[in-house]
């Protein structure tokens, strides 16, 4: 093929002459080193390339090829567990091969272990007619996954051979009597990044997706296939919102996508993510987990491919049947790198600079999202939950990635650096967050744990939002001027916000709550309430209420630390707590205090 020529360098841009051959999105090797570049835009004969490798020493004169394949990713045994660069270099093998903690340019390593073998075992036999997406064969890839062989995209036939045994992935395990003749495949298969992979149905995601976080489970859920983003300004704690989900979500599959974060924060989730197990499976919760990495002194160009190289990663998983969850962290960086590329191309630039295109982008990624009928003959079911966190300057989430985003996402968790100033984590905004699955997952919650659950929240998200209504005459009158329902609902709102919302990510108990031990929790907390306002209507006092179950409140404020074993004793509170509320109205006597 015709080679091209370079005529100018801009950072991460490249612009070469002579690419008359040349397509968009086409992967090229740029200049003498080889760099991995992508076409981005054609005029003429001259194509601008985005090189995913640091261009410094490429100078004018330089060759230019194209492979005339566009950024694809490798997908079969192996993907599992390894953490990948942006565009699927395996980051473990790039330090072995080239000794170094650096990334080293014009080095080209295969994604995947090419020699590496693998225990097949068929699914189907010789003369079973297959499409495309049926189950040929699996491979137990990890402890807790299974990879499933399916049949490319586009082919169907007869199966004319297949066989177990061990095989890498550059071996024929099965052929196939097409239309054209019989074709061999082997367990790999390539698909490019930036094109969907096809389904046959798209499901609505009424399924909620458990992730142990209380703010979240019980107020603003999210749900199977369900898209979200969670904006917040620096120190609000983005970043371990989206570990806890990684870690505990009640996924069959996690895809972590570190994009233009800092380095430490991808290194506390290598630290980490091995040494937990999974409370699901009883394994360390690498056994389900990809990580992509591209920092943000790692290429800029390699960022803006690294979220489409996650989602493509995931709806393979999703197409064999797993539930994947997919963490970006975070779409501001990407958007950024988007920003800088757009620039550099000299296109009209939107607002704030952002190129004309950002929502559009953001929409088809989020889009990706979905809980789907898989493309096979068994009507298989797989979903993608795509999170993003999003780090607007300053907090402000009027900027354009976080407004484009909340157009697309259905849930929007938002972090308020005043909760986080607080010490109150998840420092989740409750008064601004919102979730618009919180209907469905209400009704499916009322079906499956207990029938008065949606009523419950319902009823808490009213108490705080009148806690809020309260503090404002309580900052300009005090709060002796409020009457004794009043200082009840303050008081209940308070052990909600303290005792329920607030969760620490590090003790060993209370950093995943079930479905179970969040609702015994909330009925607790609701049970005072209510036992307190039967009470005033008997003629309690407030205060003498509240003195006489000081012991019963710090047990529903102790309840958290109460394992999941021992869910009866979290029950246990609600019975003694009549029972006290019943001897302070029998006793009585009390005067009330000044």
């Amino acid at each position: 093929m015709k080679n091209g020529e370079i005529i100018k360098v801009s950072g991460p841009l490249v612009m070469a002459k002579g690419m008359e051959a040349a397509n968009i999105f086409d992967i090229c090797r740029v200049g003498d080193l080889g760099l991995i570049g992508e076409v981005i835009e054609m005029r003429e004969d001259v194509a601008s390339i985005q090189v995913y490798e640091e261009t410094s020493g490429v100078g004018p004169g330089e060759p230019v090829i194209t492979t005339g394949e566009a950024l694809s990713v490798e997908l079969g045994p192996g993907v599992v567990s390894q953490m990948f660069d942006g565009i699927q270099r395996p980051l473990n093998v790039f330090m072995e091969e080239t000794n170094s903690d650096y990334l080293v340019r014009g080095v080209h390593i295969e994604p995947l272990n090419q020699e590496k073998k693998w225990d097949f075992e068929p699914k189907k036999k010789v003369g079973d007619k297959v499409i495309a997406g049926d189950i040929v064969g699996t491979v137990q890839e990890t402890k807790v996954i299974e990879h499933r062989i399916m049949v490319p995209y586009g082919i169907e036939g007869t199966i004319a051979s297949i066989e177990s045994g061990s095989f890498n992935l550059k071996d024929t395990v099965y052929t196939l009597e097409t239309e054209t003749g019989v074709k061999k495949f082997t367990m790999m298969q390539k698909w490019p990044v930036r094109t969907g992979r096809p389904i046959a149905q798209k499901l609505d995601p009424n399924i909620p997706l458990t992730t142990g976080q209380r703010v979240i489970d019980t107020f603003f859920p999210i749900t199977k296939g369900g898209s979200a983003a969670v904006p917040g300004p620096f120190g609000a704690g983005k970043t371990v919102v989206q570990h806890q989900i990684a870690k505990f979500a009640d996924v069959d599959l996690v895809v972590y996508v570190g994009c233009g974060e800092r380095g430490n924060e991808m290194t506390d989730v290598l630290n980490e993510f091995p040494e937990l197990i999974d409370p699901n499976t009883g394994e360390s919760l690498m056994e389900r987990t990809i990580l992509i990495a591209n920092t943000s002194n790692m290429p800029v160009a390699a960022r803006e491919a690294s979220i489409y190289t996650g989602i493509t990663i995931a709806e393979y998983f999703r197409d064999m049947g797993y539930s994947v969850a997919v963490m970006a962290d975070s779409t501001s960086r990407w958007a950024e790198a988007l920003r800088e590329m757009s620039g550099r191309l000299e296109e009209m630039p939107g607002d704030e600079g952002y190129p004309a295109y950002l929502g559009s982008r953001i929409a088809e990624y989020y889009e990706r999202a979905g809980r789907v009928t898989a493309l096979g003959s068994d009507g298989r079911e797989g979903s993608i939950s795509a999170i993003g966190a999003v780090s607007p300057p300053g907090g402000d989430t009027s900027e354009p990635v976080t407004q484009n985003t909340l157009r697309v996402v259905k849930i929007f968790w938002a972090l308020d650096s005043t909760l986080a100033q607080k010490r109150h984590f998840p420092a989740i905004d409750w008064l601004t967050s919102y979730s618009l699955y919180s209907s469905e997952v209400g009704k499916y919650m009322d079906n499956h744990l207990e029938s008065d659950w949606s009523q419950k929240v319902q009823y808490a998200m009213n108490l705080l939002i009148k806690e809020s209504e309260l503090e404002e005459i309580v900052r300009l009158v005090g709060l002796d001027s409020l009457s004794e329902k009043d200082r009840l609902t303050m008081a209940v709102a308070e052990s909600l916000r303290e005792d329920f919302l607030q969760q620490n990510a590090f003790d060993d108990v209370d950093t995943y709550t079930s479905q179970e031990k969040q609702y015994a929790m909330l009925d607790n907390i609701l049970s005072l309430e209510d036992e307190a306002r039967k009470a005033m209507e008997l003629g309690a006092y407030f205060e003498e209420i509240f003195e006489g179950t000081a012991n019963i409140r710090e047990r529903i404020a102790r309840s958290k630390y109460i394992s999941e074993e021992n869910l009866e004793d979290i029950k246990q509170i609600k019975v003694d707590l009549k029972e006290t509320v019943r001897k302070v109205v029998a006793e009585g006597g009390m005067t009330r205090n000044a």
